[in-house]
């Protein structure tokens, strides 16, 4: 069978390509793609430009060295880690953009949340329209590319950790049930966020800030609707998980759900707390609410991730018992035979 690996590997890095020059060219002072009258263009805005370029920059070349290590020998000899890291903030960074700019441009094109031109107006006030799709279209091919590689990664490295059905999984240890009041405690926090953010997807201002208020459309709500999706999907796989709910299933189905659900609220109230912290005006900067829940969202993402970290921790122990038993067993049969 054909390896797709290095197709997919030279894919992603090719796709990183225009943005990495796009951000480049910005902080060289170069305004390709930003119209005149921009509010990007403001001289108050010069120095949090360049602070939020230069670690997008960053983290979008952190793409290739990713694709190298998902793809390479010794990718399979560093610690578990190392790729599983940065591949589940890809994930939670990506996944919310290769959901949500599509369902964008299919609420536009049925004309929710404001025409055509209203949008066009508000877009243009920052960037050209082009530079959307340049850049929205290579974080979606990023992420497929990426996505596909690590699926095959940890399949290699891991995939005996997830064998079976849940049904499968041990039904009774003294971790489970750190595990049950872990799912609880997630359960409760989640439904903070999501609370939130269909509060907001359903035209309610409260607790936005005035500036994010008055500049709402139909991307806003998509955004917000799919942020509660998330953190619902994260609590569903992980419900599932510690309390071997849908026993039919295989384990792959919740650790996905907790994977991307988590990866996306940490790595997004990161990035929204962040962007707060840059505010320039008043007017722009967070409430007490948003900031509470960009808190909470990552709170629930590291708690997620810890209990990920156990749970194929306490996995892989299992599994080399099993292996060190069936070992034990095969040499007494030997020993036993005339």
């Amino acid at each position: 069978m054909t390896d797709s690996r290095p197709v997919l590997r030279a894919v992603a890095i090719v796709s990183v390509l225009p943005y990495i020059a796009l951000k480049s060219a910005w902080m060289a002072g170069s305004h390709l793609g930003i119209p005149e009258g921009s509010t990007l263009l403001e001289p108050g805005r010069r120095t949090s430009m360049l602070v939020i370029n230069g670690v997008t920059l960053l983290m979008d070349a952190a793409v290739v060295v990713l694709a190298l290590l998902l793809t390479r020998p010794w990718g399979r000899r560093v610690p578990a880690w190392l790729p599983a890291l940065p591949a589940w903030t890809a994930c939670g960074l990506l996944a919310p953009i290769m959901t949500g700019f599509p369902a964008q441009l299919v609420t536009r094109a049925l004309g929710f949340g404001g025409s055509g031109d209203d949008h066009a107006e508000e877009r243009g006030r920052f960037l050209a329209d082009w530079v959307y799709g340049v850049v929205y279209g290579g974080f979606i091919v990023q992420g497929l590319a990426l996505g596909a590689l690590f699926v095959l990664y940890a399949r290699e490295r891991w995939g005996h950790l997830w064998r079976g059905r849940i049904a499968d999984l041990p039904a009774w240890t003294p971790a489970r049930a750190a595990h049950r009041l872990t799912a609880v405690i997630i359960g409760v926090l989640a439904a903070l966020p999501a609370a939130t953010h269909l509060l907001w997807a359903g035209g309610s201002a409260a607790g936005l800030s005035e500036d994010r208020a008055a500049g709402r459309t139909g991307d806003f709500y998509v955004l917000e609707a799919l942020y509660a999706l998330f953190a619902a999907a994260t609590v569903v796989g992980v419900v599932m998980l510690a309390f071997r709910t849908g026993r039919r299933a295989r384990p792959a189905l919740p650790l996905a759900l907790a994977w991307v659900g988590s990866g996306a609220l940490a790595c997004w109230g990161a990035w929204l707390t962040l962007a707060g912290l840059t505010a320039d005006e008043e007017a722009e900067a967070p409430t007490a609410l948003m900031d509470v829940t960009y808190a909470v969202q990552m709170i629930v993402g590291l708690l997620v991730l810890t209990a990920g970290a156990y749970f194929f921790s306490g996995k892989g122990h299992d599994t080399r018992g099993r292996r060190r038993q069936r070992v034990r067993a095969g040499r007494a049969a030997e020993c036993r035979t005339p």
